[in-house]
């Protein structure tokens, strides 16, 4: 049993590996850059944009959004129950059945003497 036994001869040897993490911060590729696909495909326009930091692009893009979403409410008018006949009338009718605001300064919450 012991003939069969080989002497082992190891020649390896311990290096020590440093690990560096990759340049962009954690879960980024190290073949592309940090900003864009890397590929350049599309218009040049849209290259531009894609290499830009993110709060360049996102804050115009939220400007420009609400300003087109903001187009169709420019013509449109108040609806009939804010005219101040309506209001006023909506008083009067409050006064005459005594009813109780819910809120404002004769409110419950809105008077000083609770």
């Amino acid at each position: 049993a012991t003939a069969c036994k080989a002497k082992r001869t190891t020649n390896s040897t311990m290096v020590k590996v440093w690990y560096e993490p990759p340049p962009y911060g954690p879960r980024t590729s190290l073949n592309r850059p940090s900003y864009g696909t890397g590929n350049d495909l599309g218009p040049k326009w849209v290259v531009r944009l894609s290499k830009m930091p993110p709060g360049r692009v996102i804050v115009p893009a939220v400007c420009g959004i609400v300003f087109l979403a903001s187009i169709p409410l420019w013509k449109q008018t108040l609806p009939y129950t804010l005219s101040p006949e309506y209001l006023a009338a909506q008083r009067a009718y409050m006064r005459y059945h005594n009813m109780n605001p819910v809120w404002g300064i004769s409110s419950k919450s809105g008077s000083e003497d609770h």
